[in-house]
């Protein structure tokens, strides 16, 4: 796409943590949007919500990859640690049974009767 109507570096953005984007504003009063989920997603196309203009942010996608992993976790934070404590309970039984049953090496597993 080439009708951009501009090109914008992301340090030059403003982040806004209420409503969970960066903004840049627009000649017509309003402001461009674009999401960390956006950009995460290698989107780099910030609209404005009041016209049909468009920019390209420049940044590094690399620098956002993680972020849907991120906010992911970021919503209802008090809920989810508690649910993490528990969750962490049955996540080192499962390591531990895995572990007993990990074999190395040449040697077979040992076969298991089962009655047919």
């Amino acid at each position: 796409m080439g009708a951009y109507y501009d090109e914008i570096e992301i340090e030059d953005m403003t982040w806004d943590p209420d409503k969970r984007v960066y903004h840049y504003p627009c000649p017509c009063g309003d402001r461009f949007e674009i999401s960390r989920k956006q950009l995460a997603s290698y989107e780099d196309i910030a609209t404005c919500p009041s016209c049909s203009l468009i920019i390209r942010v420049i940044y590094d996608p690399l620098d956002y990859e993680d972020d849907d992993e991120e906010e992911a976790g970021e919503s209802g934070e008090e809920d989810e640690d508690e649910d993490d404590e528990d969750s962490n309970d049955s996540g080192d039984d499962h390591f531990e049974d895995a572990l007993e049953n990990l074999h190395i090496g040449g040697d077979p597993a040992p076969a298991i009767p089962v009655a047919a």
